[in-house]
């Protein structure tokens, strides 16, 4: 892609390249380079309009708040106060360990069941042992 760029930027290089290719293909080449440079106008301008309409709004919503006698602080104050506060919820309390194993280094370890297989465990899974003969009592 780098390389395309550096040959399309370079009038050099097209006019070389334009030495190899038939005409008839250079501007059939031309036409759809004119089109999709066409698509990509419309398409900036199109954006322009989303963000002059958007830019409006706010400035709409700025005049009504200012008729109304609500201050832009005001108003993020209150909105806020409705926002996920991490200190206002509970955590939730760890799951209990339900298989002990012996690690791979010889410490006795605890699993609850939830995420990856612990290798020790998966081990001696792939050699016949079943889950339940981990479980604690």
């Amino acid at each position: 892609m780098e390389e395309l760029l550096k040959t399309l930027n370079n009038i050099r290089s097209l006019r070389l390249l334009a030495r190899e290719i038939p005409l008839e293909q250079l501007e059939t080449i031309f036409k759809k380079f004119e089109l999709v440079v066409q698509e990509r106008k419309e398409e900036e301008a199109q954006q322009q309009k989303v963000l002059a309409a958007h830019q409006e709004k706010i400035e709409k919503y700025k005049e009504l708040l200012k008729s109304e006698g609500i201050s832009p602080e005001e108003l993020l104050e209150v909105m806020n106060l409705h926002r996920f506060n991490p200190s206002q919820h509970k955590k939730r309390a760890p799951r209990p360990a339900k298989y002990q194993y012996i690690d791979l280094d010889g410490s006795q370890k605890t699993w609850t069941g939830q995420g990856r297989t612990p290798k020790a465990i998966q081990i001696q899974l792939d050699k016949g042992a079943n889950l339940e003969s981990f479980e604690i009592k």
